[in-house]
């Protein structure tokens, strides 16, 4: 019986090992990169996004982070412009996932201990913004302030008045501008106010008149590096050594991220020149989600200055373009 019961369990043991491995094969190379966790893993919530700020454990902290936002102004940030801070000088943002019409908070768990809710009540809005003052019921049943329909969040790594750490994190975030709109991006038209000229109206459509699929991933032939894959925009996707596919983990975070953009997921009907298995979708410790490939997080460089540009290959010995079998380029092709 003994010896069933340990053949039972060895069987089991080794079934898990085949699942695990499914998402976690990827490029042994890389093993002594990722072997030990980051500092920036999704383990560690606390020290990856509060390390010296509200995460850090301490009280007044933790009240503060917590704290109603009382009356509300608007300060200058260089490279930005107009954002709205609490009473205290604290930015204030939005999250892209959630909604405003109706309003609607999707940022929870370990999105909302990186990005703390900001609560409703106590909250008054200075001269200066036009955003319409409001609130909404979150899952948990504590009521968010809302901005222009809009919750409202501070950000963990945020510790002094006028710190904008978390404009553009994800590509979800963003400072509140006065309207209510997001601060330091370039003002959409108004629909009404766009005028569709007749030559535009077939532009970008197919044979029948159907739009064609989202840009998504495809394959470039690179005159140095051979086959690597490209965003639809024509950027080169990287890897970072020191992120891992299994366990998965993320160690590009904070002031890497304004360097390196993690790419945005796709859908599989746009890709192009790569098996459709090795594309998947990614959850970030932010509550944000990422485009990988072979279970590795990709991303693109802020370096590169147009379509086919790969000044990120090899930088530091730690970012690495990614060829059409999901494998980094470490070198470029002999001739």
């Amino acid at each position: 019986m003994n010896k069933l019961r340990h053949a039972s369990l060895a069987g089991a043991a080794i079934t898990v090992m085949m699942l695990t491995a499914a998402c976690g094969g990827g490029d042994s190379s890389t093993k002594d990169d990722y072997g030990k966790a980051p500092a920036g893993s999704s383990s560690k919530i606390g020290g990856g996004y509060g390390a010296g700020g509200y995460g850090s454990g301490d009280n007044a902290q933790t009240q503060a982070k917590n704290a109603p936002a009382k009356e509300m102004t608007v300060r200058e940030a260089p490279g930005i412009g107009s954002v709205v801070a609490d009473s205290a000088g604290m930015t204030l943002y939005r999250f892209d996932k959630d909604t405003a019409q109706p309003p609607a908070s999707t940022c929870d768990g370990d999105c909302a201990k990186a990005w703390p809710p900001v609560p409703a009540g106590d909250a008054t809005a200075a001269s200066g913004i036009g955003a319409k003052v409001g609130e909404v019921l979150r899952a948990d049943g504590t009521k968010q302030l809302t901005l222009a329909g809009w919750p409202v969040y501070r950000y963990a790594k945020d510790t002094a008045p006028g710190d904008t750490k978390g404009q553009g994190v994800g590509g979800t975030w963003s400072a509140f501008a006065p309207d209510g709109r997001k601060a330091g991006a370039k003002q959409e038209e108004k629909p009404e106010e766009k005028e569709e000229k007749p030559e535009d109206k077939d532009k970008g459509k197919g044979k029948e008149g159907e739009k064609p699929a989202a840009a998504g991933v495809s394959v470039s032939d690179n005159p140095a590096l051979g086959k690597i894959l490209v965003d639809g925009q024509g950027r080169t996707l990287y890897r970072f050594a020191k992120d891992s596919a299994w366990p998965m983990k993320f160690a590009c975070t904070g002031a890497c991220l304004e360097t390196w953009k993690p790419a945005k997921p796709v859908e599989k009907s746009a890709v192009r020149g790569v098996p459709e298995k090795l594309i998947t979708t990614v959850t970030r410790p932010d509550g944000t989600e990422q485009l990988a490939v072979d279970c590795w997080p990709v991303y693109w460089f802020t370096g590169d200055r147009k379509p086919g540009d790969t000044a990120g290959q090899g930088k530091q010995g730690l970012w690495f373009a990614v060829n059409d079998q999901g494998k980094k380029v470490a070198s470029a092709p002999a001739a």
